[in-house]
């Protein structure tokens, strides 16, 4: 069986307020956040049950870090 992954960006935004978590995952295409440790764990979260990357930028679009997650939720 194949399972998708689920593929995010976390990028500053361009009126310096933050960060945009920006992926097709998502139901709105974008949500803003604060910091971008809280945009990475929600990322996580949303795709606990599926393989996740999230790939985070700097101001000049050059890749700075990138986390993955093997999607192994299991309930208790």
């Amino acid at each position: 069986m194949s399972q998708s992954t689920h593929v995010y960006e976390v990028r500053p935004r361009a009126d310096k307020r933050g960060f945009d978590l920006i992926s097709e995952a998502l139901p709105f295409g974008k949500l803003w956040y604060c910091k971008s440790d809280d945009a990475i764990g929600y990322a996580k979260f949303y795709s606990r049950s599926h393989m996740a990357v999230v790939r985070v930028f700097d101001d000049s679009g050059a890749l700075i870090k990138t986390q993955q997650s093997d999607g192994a939720f299991r309930e208790p």
